[in-house]
């Protein structure tokens, strides 16, 4: 029961982690039609940049109890970078997918070389420093009570998110934006600022999810890479544009990969591969999506 647990609130911690990304990949092809591979480079950055900015700010004083809101603000001020990357990204908006997909690949590997050159190849990590808060005990297994307030915050994303494009006025805009740019943009609509702002809130998610990370595992050069490979994965199971996709898609995708890992860790990306395909041949669409016209 014990083991059960452990792989169930590890699968849900990843989960939490993955939806964010998910949720910015998800939210930026909904709106704009952009399928954004440098998501993962996004997710890598906030994760260097989290452990930077932490340990300046503990060698300058700062109680280590406060590393959290430290590595939530590293997340935002990234956020800088997205309307940058949105001014490129404007000569593909309207041009094959291909165009979309290269560029943003090119970016990846404009951001590997970046971090290198800021960072060096070696790995990141802060140490020990996720026990700061201490552990809470569930069902016989000690699970550090960061993860905890990691799986709450990305909750507490997700209705804030979605209460904001359900309920909020520019939340409408935006879904009105995705359901028919060009009638948008007839009603007055700045689409060009529209973009900007999404993209940007994209990059932000990514960023605070690669910082989150970060006291649990190291930032490395790889992380990019390989989460590219599980935040399209999510995407493919819960349907590409979907929010509820995107949580349902990063929760398959956490607890595949947990029970994976701790049963036999050479199935984790076969594990997910293998759900991947069978929600393809079931349901092209995936679950939540909308099926092709």
């Amino acid at each position: 029961m014990a083991a059960f647990i452990n792989i169930l609130l590890g699968g849900v911690f990843h989960a939490a982690v993955l939806f964010l990304v998910a949720a910015g990949l998800q939210i930026v092809f909904g709106v704009q039609k952009i399928v954004n591979l440098a998501c993962g480079s996004f997710y890598a950055l906030g994760a260097y940049f989290g452990v930077t900015t932490v340990t300046w700010a503990l060698k300058a004083g700062l109680p280590p109890f406060l590393f959290l809101p430290v590595l939530i603000a590293s997340g935002v001020v990234l956020a800088v970078i997205g309307p940058v990357i949105e001014r490129l990204l404007r000569t593909v908006y309207d041009r094959d997918e291909s165009f979309q997909l290269l560029l943003t690949f090119a970016l990846v590997l404009m951001f590997q070389d970046i971090m290198r050159y800021f960072w060096g190849a070696n790995p990141q990590q802060l140490g020990n420093l996720v026990m700061v808060y201490g552990k809470v005990g569930a069902g016989g297994v000690d699970l550090p009570v960061y993860n905890v307030l990691v799986i709450a915050g990305s909750i507490a994303i997700a209705l804030i998110l979605g209460g904001f494009l359900q309920r909020t006025r520019y939340g409408r805009i935006l879904r009105a934006t995705a359901e028919n740019r060009a009638m948008t943009e007839a009603l007055g609509v700045d689409v060009r600022r529209i973009n900007v702002v999404v993209f940007t809130l994209g990059t932000v998610l990514g960023t605070v999810g690669g910082a989150f990370v970060v006291p649990t595992s190291a930032a490395s050069l790889d992380m990019a890479v390989e989460l590219v490979v599980e935040a399209f994965a999510v995407v493919v199971i819960g349907g590409l544009g979907s929010m509820r996709g995107a949580l349902a898609g990063a929760l398959v995708v956490g607890l595949m990969r947990a029970a994976a890992i701790a049963l036999y860790a050479e199935l984790e990306l076969l594990s997910i591969y293998l759900v991947v395909i069978l929600v393809l041949i079931l349901r092209p669409s995936g679950l939540f999506g909308k099926p092709a016209e």
